[in-house]
This record gives structure tokens, C-alpha cells and sequence, in this order.
């Protein structure tokens, strides 16, 4: 082999290998991959207590309740499945009953979701693009009612 090919060799080898490498870190990611889970598709999936995710959807009204200090209770929904959030800390001011939510956390053994970060729409006319998306999906979105 002269010196050109053993380059051309090293170097389509090295090109191998990492091709390799991203496609096993892809694969091992595939069901990370997300920004958010409804209350629908953690449904589907039977996500097993301690996994750690996003679940996105709409604060359920009538659903918050205040107990002790700064420890919340509210109910996200996509409309077909609702999903009990246990929240300790300072909710955003912008989180109300009847918006879009993103919370982030653990699901418990007792079927709840217990957060520790909870972000809420930052304007009157904003909601996460997925979670806009998943509404329409539903067919429960009404046009004007975010971008």
C-alpha cells in the first residue's frame, strides 16, 4: 500500500467508527429524546416511579390546591388523560388554571408526578410549540390562542 491509501484507509476506519458510536448513542436515546410526554403518552408508555421526564399539557381548572407553605397540588391535562402534579417551591406568575405548563420531575410509585421545576407560558399569547401541536392533534385547539 503506498502512503496515499494508508491515509485514505485510516481515515475512512476512523470515519467507521464514529459513524458506529452515533448511531449506538442514538439508539440508546431514542425514547429520551423528547421535549415533553402528555398525560395520554405517559399513559401508553407505563412509565415505571422514578423516571425522570417533562410532562406538558394544560393546568386543569379547579384543579390547584395550596397546602402547607409553598407546597402545590394541580392536575395537568390533555384533555383525554389527567395527570395529579405535586409541586414544592415558588410557582412561576405566570402559572394559571386553563394555560399551558411544562413541568419537570419524577413519576411516583403512587402514580402521581412529583415536580421540582414547573414553567408556565411567559406571555398572553405564547404556549410551548409542542404542546400547541399536541392540542390541535386533539382537536380541542382554538385558533388566536397562541402562536
Amino acid at each position: 500500500m503506498t502512503r496515499k491509501q494508508k491515509r485514505l484507509s485510516i481515515i475512512l476506519g476512523g470515519l467507521a467508527v464514529l459513524g458506529v458510536a452515533v448511531f449506538l448513542v442514538a439508539l440508546a436515546l431514542r425514547d429520551q429524546i423528547v421535549f415533553f410526554y402528555t398525560p395520554s403518552e405517559i399513559a401508553e408508555k407505563n412509565v415505571q416511579p422514578g423516571v425522570r421526564l417533562r410532562l406538558g399539557g394544560l393546568v386543569e381548572k379547579g384543579s390547584v390546591v395550596k397546602n402547607d407553605g409553598t407546597t402545590v397540588t394541580f392536575k395537568v391535562t390533555d384533555t383525554i388523560k389527567t395527570l395529579n402534579v405535586t409541586y414544592k417551591g415558588q410557582l412561576p406568575d405566570l402559572f394559571r388554571e386553563g394555560q399551558g405548563v411544562v413541568a419537570e420531575g419524577v413519576m411516583e410509585a403512587s402514580g402521581d408526578f412529583k415536580a421540582d421545576t414547573v414553567l408556565a407560558k411567559h406571555d398572553e399569547n405564547y404556549m410551548p410549540k409542542e404542546v400547541a401541536d399536541k392540542l390541535k392533534e386533539q382537536g380541542v385547539w382554538k385558533e388566536g390562542k397562541g402562536s
